[in-house]
């Protein structure tokens, strides 16, 4: 009995040291949100305060004391993400993944962002601000590394943390630049329909063929291949554990169309949604300067921010900065390629990939005058003619940390245009507005032109130079309106306007969310906070019920059965809202695929209409093809007893909208709620696994908005009928002059990437209700909500 006694004792002894282990564990991987801390390169001491949603609010003597701090919290809440973004462009995804991300890693050496890195960093004044504020902010990175608990996530996969470089700041700067692109889905695939179907096609699609326009002749062999090209990019960028950015909206009101008669900045970049998520929020004050930001992991200057005197915020360009050329190889010998001028070497660089759980994997690429060869990187494509991508961000030198400088620290609205003129890729809409009273914007990238004959949107001849750029634009001859007289600016990812005698080419996005914003800006003269609030968060599309009335117009109502007839009803009342309870958006949804399907599939073929939906032309065409009465689309290829008619293809598309939305829901039309199948899951890298997703996931969540929606939500249009976002407003912003203290924001999850940390999560449900919180910049109320962190200097 004494022994029985003892063993359990011992066994409770145990487990009580075991909680109290774990508990100890657990607080010690929590951010330090309070306490004392001492950092070196710091000069005075230096007060943090996180506010009630883990916002820190730095008060320093200095700017480099303060962008040190900066560091330190930054990497505390946000390490593990810094880990994966600084891993993307020198191809190290694997050596923690393994071979699944070898794809990913074999793609991202290959396109010279870290030689461009390099060279950026070469050409940094060493006795500037910029650099000098970079390293006060790798110093704080690196000593939270040094001293700071070790995230979660680098145990559980089992590798070591290491001092963060300024070329990793310059890597997730060029990621992000690629990121933003859309030639590498949308060329390749071009070029394939040209041979694959001819000119008539593509004209119905509303791609320009210039009947000038020398386009090269390919083997079956070679469409083949762009075709697997295409889809591998996808795969890759889709397969990215950090979120790519996808487009946005910004709109600014001038103080004549505002009720308090001071200028409302409103911005919601939609980006790939991710846990943690993208934006880590920071309000730096100091005697000289103050600003309320939003960082990039690994980047010490806010992309997106505001201040008492001037906010600034940003939008996809959608321009075309990536041009694919087709070189041709010296017919003895592959070492060399055709130039203008005669046959040059291949500039080749080897690189090597180290794989988790497997031997390193070496890759050799080969450049050429326009850029690196796809083959090398792209088995699908390697036994083709050699296709060379020409990235402008490879090309021409641009200088996007000194203009995030510029503009981060800008004193007034020249400055913030003189940043934008520094940023040559990605392709940006910079927005603008401030407390005297302006408004602007500025499309920021180095555009260019061609020769008449040239159209970028198919793979070109890179051997004669007849395809090559004429002419580097200068930026006064880029988009932009400062001040217009119809007192706003605004972006939503759609066509600009040419100020350059030339419509700007470009992957933009259909007409949907900008007809929306100007219908609602432009009859309303009394804008304020709260109807601005509204306004960012508006789910009603102005097209879709337009589509409805084509589709409704050019179908025969008693044709069909009484189910499929009350679907009409209820897209015929529908006002394009969508909501979770709605169930007309279900039935738009599953009616807009069918009806893309049963248009393009049959000429595509499967693999390519599903690449053609991944593209931004899938999206224009959902409106433009539906008003052509007449179209070599509308003839389903695969009956050759009969010419189908734009009738015929949209009351089958009915009636299989309506079968499918029956066997997947049920028969009773009422409960097809949107809600039902429009869910958004915040995923986690490590979310994938089972027994880790509940730990690490946000969601999943019923969720308002929809494709081209001002609340715009990404989904994938597939035939499983279910709407798993994917991409939506990364954050929402809204600044008001009139009382800049009390402007507001959110975030998908929270602030912190932490899974131990309250603000993990703490404002997702806020977020999908269309709510909002203060972006705080009042010292006395910020003190009031929050803890503080006091930084001191460290004897050295």
């Amino acid at each position: 009995m004494r022994i029985f006694k003892k063993i359990s004792l011992l066994i409770v002894v145990l487990l009580a040291l075991s909680i109290i282990g774990g508990f100890v564990y657990y607080n010690n991987l929590k951010p330090t949100y309070s306490g004392n801390v001492s950092l070196s390169g710091i000069s005075n001491e230096t007060s943090v305060y996180f506010d009630d949603y883990g916002v820190p609010h730095i008060y320093a003597e200095n700017e480099l004391d303060a962008v040190t701090a900066l560091g330190y919290v930054h990497a505390q809440d946000r390490l593990w993400q810094m880990e994966l973004m600084r891993r993307i462009a020198p191809g190290k995804l694997s050596e923690i993944f393994g071979e699944k991300m070898l794809k990913n890693d074999q793609f991202f050496v290959s396109l010279g962002i870290e030689e461009t890195s390099k060279k950026s960093i070469e050409n940094l004044d060493k006795n500037g601000d910029v650099y000098k504020l970079a390293i006060a902010y790798l110093n704080g990175i690196n000593q939270f590394i040094d001293n700071g608990p070790t995230p979660i996530e680098f145990t559980l996969i089992g590798i070591e943390k290491e001092h963060y470089q300024l070329n990793d700041m310059f890597n997730i700067l060029g990621y992000m630049s690629f990121s933003f692109a859309m030639a590498q889905k949308t060329d390749p695939l071009l070029s394939v329909l040209k041979e694959k179907l001819g000119d008539t096609y593509l004209k119905e699609l509303g791609i320009d063929i210039n009947p000038n326009t020398v386009l090269i002749k390919n083997a079956n062999p070679a469409i083949e291949s762009y075709v697997t090209m295409v889809s591998t990019v996808t795969e890759i960028m889709k397969n990215a554990p950090t979120p790519p950015f996808i487009g946005s909206n910004s709109w600014v009101v001038s103080a004549k169309k505002t009720a308090t008669g001071n200028v409302l900045f409103a911005n919601d970049p939609h980006i790939g949604f991710s846990q943690p998520a993208v934006w880590y929020e920071a309000h730096i004050s100091t005697p000289n300067y103050e600003l309320y930001g939003y960082h990039l992991a690994g980047v010490p200057f806010p992309l997106l921010g505001h201040n008492r005197n001037y906010a600034y915020g940003l939008t996809m360009f959608e321009n075309d900065d990536i041009d694919f050329y087709k070189e041709e190889n010296h017919p003895t010998d592959n070492n060399k390629y055709k130039t203008p001028s005669g046959y040059e070497d291949y500039k080749s660089v080897t690189k090597t990939i180290k794989v988790k759980d497997a031997e390193d994997v070496i890759v050799t690429i080969r450049n050429t005058r326009h850029g690196p060869i796809m083959n090398d990187v792209v088995d699908a494509i390697s036994q083709t003619d050699p296709i060379a991508m020409s990235w402008i961000f490879t090309q021409i030198e641009g200088k996007t940390l000194d203009a995030l400088h510029t503009i981060s620290r800008a004193t007034k609205m020249s400055d913030v245009k003189k940043g934008a003129s520094m940023i040559h890729a990605p392709g940006l809409n910079i927005m603008y507005g401030d407390a005297k009273g302006n408004v602007a914007w500025w499309a920021a990238g180095k555009l260019y032109k061609h020769k008449p004959h040239v159209n970028t949107k198919f793979i070109l001849d890179g051997a004669s130079g007849e395809d090559d750029p004429t002419e580097y634009l200068d930026f006064n001859l880029n988009p932009m309106a400062e001040n217009p007289s119809w007192n706003y600016v605004y972006s939503a990812n759609n066509q600009p306007d040419t100020i350059a005698n030339i419509l700007y080419p470009g992957y933009y996005l259909s007409e949907d969310r900008a007809k929306r914003i100007t219908q609602l800006l432009a009859p309303k003269n009394n804008w304020n906070k709260e109807t601005m609030a509204e306004m960012i968060t508006d789910v009603t599309s102005s097209v879709s019920p337009s589509v409805i009335k084509e589709f409704v117009s050019n179908i025969d109502f008693n044709s069909f059965n009484k189910n499929e007839q009350r679907a009409i009803d209820i897209l015929q009342l529908w006002d394009g809202s969508n909501t979770v309870d709605a169930v007309a958006p279900t039935i738009y949804n599953k009616l807009i695929y069918t009806y893309l399907k049963n248009t393009f599939e049959d000429e595509l073929g499967e693999e390519l209409f599903t690449q053609f939906l991944s593209t931004h032309l899938s999206k224009r065409a959902i409106a433009n093809q539906i008003k052509k009465n007449t179209s070599i689309w509308w003839d389903d290829i695969a009956t050759s007893s009969k010419i189908e008619t734009k009738k015929d293809i949209l009351s089958k598309s009915l009636v299989e909208t309506v079968t499918s939305l029956e066997n997947q829901l049920g028969n009773d039309i009422t409960t097809w709620n949107w809600g039902k199948v429009h869910t958004l899951e915040h995923q986690h890298p490590l979310g994938t696994v089972d027994a880790l997703k509940n730990y690490f996931n946000v969601g999943p969540f019923p969720i308002n908005g929809a494709s081209e929606v001002i609340n715009n939500r990404g989904y994938e249009y597939n035939k499983s009928g279910l709407y798993n976002v994917t991409a939506g407003p990364s954050t929402r912003r809204i600044i008001d002059f009139s009382d800049i203290e009390n402007s507001i924001s959110i975030l998908p999850t929270g602030q912190s990437g932490n899974p131990f940390s309250e603000h993990y999560k703490d404002q997702a449900e806020m977020y999908n209700k269309g709510e909002f919180r203060k972006m705080k910049m009042n010292k006395e109320e910020i003190i009031s909500v929050s803890t503080k962190l006091t930084i001191q200097p460290k004897d050295e």
